[in-house]
């Protein structure tokens, strides 16, 4: 589609089609929304209509994988073409004021504008030709008829005016409002193919494979497409977990920031939920499908999303009701402006010339490109000021707002958890006991075992984070208390930091904590409670502190800590210490995770309250630690500043 009209020929053939109660079409998108009585299957009927219509119907998956892979320069081929022709024809013009008198002559300004006109051209004769079988006018039209007579007339001065080589000619405007027209035609492509980016990204969220579990229990990779409710499935650690289900057996911790924007991993056990897209941790896990395809929550989100796009601004109603008489109106207005002023006694050649004048003036018209253009140019300088824009209504109606709703993860927070306390027992010390946890954790991709060696790395800057990540000993699993296991040898923490430092290198600790760190030994994820593994022949655990009574640890020192950290949101873990399993292991360090605020949230939030502008936090985090992270960015959820556990197919209802 080119332009207004189009979008109303496509609305008026759907609405045609039996069956169909309503259809809306997006320009911008080049997408159609149409509302089907149920149980009537009538796609066949109107992707007919649709080609009937003069346009080829396409699947929006389809048109979304060929905007992934396009160029940003793709289809700029014509284009080009058409400015390198054109220029020639042009540059008269611009010589002009520097007191250059040059012009082509006639024979080189034909063979430069004829190629644009019928060559380049061709798109809007087509499109023209299914409008006029259709009963309508369109954008196409226009331009072909008004640059056809600029051609036309060209034609005719040069040769049957008498004035021969010496004749004014009118080429360059044929040839240059077609060029421009193109270009305009690919700046909205580009511009559309840049709508469909957040759709392809929920998209990527989903594997590509599943892992069925067939009837004699054997494994078999199958496409998700194929995955019926029913199924079982086997997700391994690491992976995406391929539709919505619940677990059967196993137990493990997923990450669900995609859904619920929480950083922190939930622990998932034999009847729990899963959601289709969502990271699975540390175990190997086997479920049942209850929801797949087009009935997932993924794909609700992905709905929602496609919605929202396909939502007209309001001034395209506007544009709608134009279009219907633009085409007609402006032929009319040609025709008269000819007849009148041939009337007139100017001479046929000046009728001519003054009608296309109107044709070739309402070309390029504002139902076509202004809007576009502009709506590109806000949304690029938005963008630029970090400000994404969803669609053409937003930016209309944007100097409107008096409430701003935030989402909380990844937007005023960080979106991963950070080591925010580590409290030694009393008679621990706490270097020693930090670079111990450290080396535990140092092999898991594990969010919170990252955070530790972060914190680590930031307390012994002399070892930095590859010092915490020794080599396994040989035949042994390296340390993981998250996304699973690491083969044997394999080094943890970041591979480009730099090599090993050498045995004994000690932090800024002192040398018994670089011993520490440096003596370790078998170490393995616990699923679901946590990790442990031998540090300086000691056997040293991090995890829960449902994990830590169940070893019969001593929490009593921790108690207190444990209840001002979880007052804050922070998810609380343990350290203990023992000498081998069967000793009873003694606590030694208390381990708070949060998220944390970004630079400069609170004083976005400020900002926008001195300017009037009422802020609210929509998260879908549980609400204490939604309501904490509020009050350190100056939101006041006594006054209905936050809204906790919200679901991403909630959010919009939250925000109307």
């Amino acid at each position: 589609m080119t332009c207004a009209s189009c979008v109303a020929r496509v609305e008026k053939a759907l609405k045609k089609v039996p069956g169909v109660q309503d259809a809306a079409v997006n320009l911008a998108t080049e997408s159609a929304r149409v509302t089907v009585a149920a149980g009537d299957d009538v796609e066949a009927r109107v992707r007919r209509a649709v080609r009937d219509a003069g346009y080829e119907p396409r699947a929006a998956a389809a048109a979304i994988d060929d905007a992934a892979g396009a160029s940003p320069w793709a289809g700029f081929a014509p284009v080009g073409t058409g400015l390198l022709l054109s220029l020639p024809l042009v540059a008269p013009m611009l010589l002009m004021p520097l007191g250059v008198r040059w012009m082509a002559p006639p024979w080189l300004q034909f063979l430069l504008a004829t190629p644009v006109q019928f060559w380049l051209g061709a798109r809007f004769y087509r499109a023209g030709w299914h409008a006029l079988k259709a009963g309508t006018g369109n954008m196409d039209l226009l331009v072909a008829v008004g640059t056809s007579a600029a051609w036309a007339l060209s034609m005719y001065l040069w040769l049957f005016s008498g004035h021969g080589a010496h004749a004014h000619l009118y080429f360059e405007s044929s040839a240059v409002v077609v060029t421009l027209v193109l270009l305009g035609k690919w700046l909205e492509a580009r511009a559309k193919r840049q709508t469909t980016a957040a759709i392809r990204a929920l998209h990527a969220l989903r594997p590509e494979l599943a892992h069925l579990i067939d009837w004699d229990g054997q494994e078999k990779d199958i496409p998700v497409d194929e995955l019926r409710a029913g199924d079982r499935l086997a997700v391994r650690p690491g992976e995406r977990v391929p539709a919505d289900g619940r677990v059967s057996e196993g137990s493990t911790q997923v990450d669900e920031a995609m859904l619920t924007g929480e950083p922190l991993p939930v622990a998932k056990g034999t009847g729990d939920a899963l959601t289709g897209g969502s990271i699975n941790g540390d175990g190997r896990v086997l479920m049942e499908v209850t929801a797949a395809g087009s009935e997932s929550v993924l794909a609700h989100i992905i709905r929602l999303v496609e919605d929202a796009q396909a939502a007209k601004a309001p001034v395209q109603r506007l544009v709608d009701q134009v279009s219907a008489v633009f085409v007609p109106a402006v032929l009319g207005i040609a025709l008269l402006t000819f007849v009148g002023w041939w009337l007139a006694g100017v001479g046929l050649e000046t009728a001519i010339i003054r009608a296309v004048a109107v044709l070739v003036i309402a070309c390029p018209c504002a139902l076509g490109l202004a809007t576009p253009t502009a709506i590109m140019a806000g949304t690029g300088v938005a963008a630029k000021h970090g400000i994404l824009i969803k669609d053409a209504e937003a930016l209309e109606i944007a100097h409107q707002v008096d409430t701003v709703a935030f989402d909380k993860t990844g937007t005023l927070t960080e979106g991963r958890p950070r080591l925010t306390a580590f409290e030694p027992a009393p008679g621990t010390d706490a270097d020693a006991a930090l670079a111990a946890v450290a080396a535990v954790q140092a092999g898991s991709e594990h969010p919170l075992a990252r955070a530790v060696v972060e914190a680590a790395a930031e307390r012994f800057p002399a070892l930095g984070r590859t010092g915490f990540a020794t080599e396994s000993p040989q035949g042994e699993a390296a340390p993981s208390g998250g996304s699973g296991p690491r083969e044997a040898g394999e080094r943890g923490g970041d591979p480009a930091a730099g090599p090993l430092p050498r045995r004994g290198a000690a932090p800024s600790g002192g040398s018994a904590t670089g011993e520490a760190v440096e003596r370790w030994g078998a170490i393995r994820a616990v699923p679901g409670r946590g990790t442990e593994g031998r540090v300086d022949g000691r056997l040293w655990r991090i995890g829960s502190w449902a994990w830590m009574r169940e070893l019969g640890v001593d929490l009593k020192p921790l108690e207190a800590a444990a209840q001002a950290q979880q007052a804050q949101a922070a998810t609380v873990s343990v350290a203990c210490e023992a000498a081998d399993e069967a000793a009873v292991p003694q606590a030694r360090a208390l381990l708070a995770f949060a998220d944390a605020p970004k630079d400069g949230a609170r004083a976005a939030i400020e900002a926008l309250h001195a300017r009037g502008v009422r802020t609210v936090m929509v998260s879908g985090d549980n609400r204490g630690a939604a309501e904490a992270m509020a009050r350190r960015l100056g939101l006041k959820p006594e006054e209905g500043e936050v809204m906790a556990e919200v679901l991403p197919g909630d959010k919009a209802e939250a925000v109307r």
